[in-house]
């Protein structure tokens, strides 16, 4: 069996996280899949396509940031799932978005993308 078999693949390879992460992208998927998933506690479908869109490229930008300030590439994912959890969201985010006040940002928007996702697929 392939490693990473049971992940799922970026539907989104030249925007999104995959995309903003360029040559770290194919190593950097499962890494991300992964943490964020252990994270939030949302499935890895539901963290694909999280991942897969613009907050995945903002994601993406904050991992960018740690590899640019020297972190490995495992190391600048989790410290970015961790900034993104202890970030809260608040009332502009409850009123833009509708996600609650109060929850781990990236909680919250990884719920959110799979909201729209399936909004859109009705």
């Amino acid at each position: 069996m392939p490693p990473h078999a049971d992940l799922p693949p970026t539907q989104n390879r030249a925007w999104g996280f995959y995309g903003t992460m360029s040559e770290h992208a194919s190593d950097a998927w499962p890494l991300a899949l992964s943490a964020v998933s252990t994270a939030t506690g949302q499935s890895f479908e539901s963290v694909r396509v999280f991942l897969d869109s613009r907050l995945g490229r903002h994601y993406a930008d904050d991992v960018q940031n740690g590899l640019h300030q020297g972190q490995a590439l495992q190391e600048a994912i989790h410290a970015a799932t961790g900034r993104w959890m202890r970030w809260t969201t608040g009332r502009q985010t409850c009123k833009q978005y509708g996600i609650p006040p109060g929850l781990p940002y990236l909680t919250g928007f990884v719920i959110y993308c799979e909201i729209v996702e399936e909004a859109l697929a009705a």
